[in-house]
């Protein structure tokens, strides 16, 4: 077996229980370690997701906490603590929408959508700050103190209407994640994205599940194929691991080329 990039780790994936959050889990214990799947809702998805996680000789556990909700993520990570001893790698990446058309989109859905993928970004990643600082280098494990991973979306660049609470999120995860990059680099904490594009997952089945409807998002995608989780999970290992030491305050987008605006490919 290839040598275990995460060996001896242990990573808190939120949204870990399917699409993205599940693929990510998979890769990153396939490559040694240890995983807290947090999950808002799914405790079924989340406990059979651990199931499979362990087949890979590493510990994993369920932990349901809201991300928006300031006092439920200090108990989360409070548990990782208690049972892992410390956490290495904060993947941020629960998330949902709520589209409308601007016009009809209510205070509600602004305020769902914008406290789970921003401020519950925010709050996690605070409280794996600390417990970075507060534990200290593990040097026989990592080069960097820590390593944060916020899974943003083509959309901190492409604008998409009728998901302006969506796309006005990933812009503010975009500026999140490079200014506590910025900041916090000096302190050896490593601080990326990802940027997915098209990806199969349950959230997004109508967009891909008909022939029809996967060559119309085929429109989209330079690259000719909609990616599948475990590209996104292949992204996260690297970024969590020693290889991408040097890679700190980007985003890495995932996407088949879509960011390349394909519309322009024949002059616009």
């Amino acid at each position: 077996m290839s040598e275990l990039k995460l060996k001896g780790q242990t990573a808190l994936i939120t949204g870990g229980d399917s699409g993205i959050g599940k693929g990510i889990a998979l890769k990153m214990a396939a490559n040694g370690a240890n995983i807290l799947v947090n999950y808002h809702s799914n405790k079924k998805a989340a406990e059979e997701t651990v199931e499979e996680l362990k087949a890979f000789d590493v510990s994993a556990i369920t932990y349901q906490a809201n991300v928006g909700d300031e006092m439920q993520v200090q108990q989360m990570f409070q548990e990782a603590i208690n049972r892992f001893g410390t956490i290495d790698i904060l993947v941020n990446n629960a998330g949902l929408q709520q589209d409308s058309a601007f016009k009809d989109m209510t205070l509600d859905q602004w305020n769902k959508v914008i406290n789970i993928n921003l401020t519950g970004q925010f709050l996690c990643a605070r409280e794996a700050v600390r417990e970075f600082i507060k534990r200290g280098p593990r040097p026989e494990v990592s080069k960097a103190l820590g390593k944060i991973i916020c899974i943003s979306s083509v959309h901190e660049v492409i604008p998409w209407g009728g998901h302006a609470n969506y796309a006005a999120s990933k812009g503010g995860i975009m500026m999140l994640m490079k200014s506590m990059a910025q900041e916090l680099g000096g302190l050896k904490i490593r601080i990326n994205s990802i940027g997915p594009g098209a990806i199969k997952t349950p959230i997004n089945h109508q967009a891909w599940e008909t022939p029809a409807a996967a060559q119309n998002l085929l429109k989209l995608i330079p690259y000719d194929r909609i990616g599948e989780t475990e590209d996104i999970g292949n992204a996260a290992v690297w970024l969590a691991s020693d290889e991408s030491d040097y890679v700190h305050g980007i985003t890495l987008f995932v996407d088949g080329g879509m960011t390349l605006y394909p519309g322009f490919a024949s002059n616009g």
